[in-house]
């Protein structure tokens, strides 16, 4: 038996995905404490590990540890700008009391094994400061720098032509020296404040565990890198179990009417309905589809709508679990574990997501050809009308997406991870693939 503590931002795309790792873990009489957010207790103690509440800094499930002066900047900021303050002061300035909260729990747990998300950054200064060996899952998607790829956080394609290798150069040049050297000089000034030293190392290399990273997708999703670290395993997308409580809505039956069923979502982030709810459901309203919405857990009323649709279903959530399976089309602001879910199960894909890391997502849909990106944060109606139908009188998309459904299916991402974790726990040294 050995001893994991996981620590993860305290969000549900952030908690979501390391559940049925925990259970997994505790399954297999691993001990597990679990340091994150208070708000997320019960789905932690749910999976059998202990919680650890974030004691002090910002605490995403209590409003009350987030200054408005933060809460401002965020709203202030947009585009890449917005993307760099999250990684400054969502992320980096987050890492010093991380590091105290979990130097102070070593002392009751002395852990084997340090498990975080990828956007964790405390867990690596606590790993240098220690010498505990450390693991990180991607819950997005995969953010390193590569030859092949350009600068993360662009949304843009990857190319083989020499020209595409050219541009991938200069931007990436560009990135490190111009466009987010000030993120770098931010993290090595806040590594010395904590008694580390300057590494002059962009966040997404610094986040990178050398011992273990496992990216929750397939390689199909992924652009393909020929420099990809030894240490990255694929073990596919981490899929919930079904909720047994889950009450259907009054008008579920309907879903097996044969109209084709498009799903509506913003995710739980960025909620404002004005963004792609309201014009999606405007899109929508005069056509022969039934159209799913939900709000994120935002109140309906919020919508503003006074006359809703006939063919229109609003809840404030419904595990996409139980309806994506009845689904012919979501559209969706790009929320990585939601894109993974639809493809889970074969629905193609509109996305329409320009904050945080959403472009990046954006783009790996259109580019594995299993969905439309409106490459944009505010869609017109018919932007979405176009692409829903689109995707509608096409086959190309849902065989597209079936494939990736067949391949999903060939992974047990619990099981991949547990067994990489227990093995870096048994050797303390790096986790490296088989190479083919």
């Amino acid at each position: 038996m050995a001893r994991f503590l996981i620590a993860t931002i305290p969000a549900a795309g952030h908690v979501n995905p390391a559940l049925p790792i925990a259970r997994f873990l505790v399954e297999r009489s691993h001990e597990v404490w679990w340091y994150t957010g208070k708000g997320f207790k019960e789905k932690v103690e749910a999976t059998g590990a202990y919680h650890v509440p974030i004691r002090t800094g910002l605490d995403f499930t209590d409003m009350s540890t987030i200054p408005q002066s933060w809460l401002d900047q965020k709203e202030a900021n947009k585009g890449v700008a917005q993307f760099k303050f999250y990684l400054k002061h969502g992320f980096i300035d987050a890492g010093v009391t991380q590091l105290l909260d979990l130097t102070q729990i070593l002392r009751s747990f002395p852990a084997d094994v340090l498990l975080c998300d990828v956007f964790f950054i405390g867990v690596s200064w606590l790993s240098e400061k220690t010498g505990l060996p450390w693991a990180a899952f991607g819950m997005s998607a995969l953010p390193l720098g590569s030859r092949d790829t350009a600068p993360f956080g662009l949304g843009i394609q990857p190319t083989n032509s020499a020209f595409g290798r050219l541009r991938n150069a200069l931007l990436n040049g560009l990135s490190q020296r111009v466009l987010m050297r000030d993120v770098t000089v931010h993290l090595d000034r806040v590594r010395v404040s904590v008694g580390l030293p300057p590494k002059s190392q962009d966040f997404f290399t610094a986040a990178l565990s050398p011992f273990l990273y496992l990216q929750g997708t397939t390689p199909t999703f992924e652009y393909p890198r020929s420099d990809l670290p030894g240490q990255v395993h694929f073990i596919g997308p981490f899929l919930p179990s079904l909720e047994a409580n889950f009450t259907r809505p009054a008008w579920w039956e309907e879903l097996s009417d044969g109209k084709p069923v498009v799903f509506v979502t913003q995710g739980t982030v960025a909620t404002d309905a004005g963004d792609l709810i309201k014009p999606a459901i405007e899109a929508l309203a005069k056509d022969n589809v039934l159209v799913i919405v939900t709000t994120g857990g935002q109140p309906i009323d919020n919508l503003g709508l006074d006359l809703m649709p006939a063919n229109v279903r609003v809840e404030k959530f419904i595990p996409y679990e139980h309806l994506l399976p009845h689904v012919d089309v979501m559209v969706t602001n790009a929320g990585f574990n939601g894109v993974q879910l639809a493809l889970a199960n074969g629905v193609p894909l509109v996305t329409a997501g320009q904050t945080e890391e959403k472009p990046e997502i954006c783009a790996r849909v259109q580019w594995a050809g299993v969905g439309i990106d409106l490459k944009t944060s505010t869609p017109r109606p018919m932007q979405i009308r176009d692409a829903v139908m689109k995707i509608l009188g096409s086959s190309q998309y849902r065989q597209r997406a079936f494939r990736f459904k067949t391949e999903i299916a060939q992974y047990d991402a619990p099981a991949l991870a547990t067994a990489l974790l227990e093995q870096l726990a048994s050797t303390k040294k790096p986790v490296l693939r088989a190479i083919d």
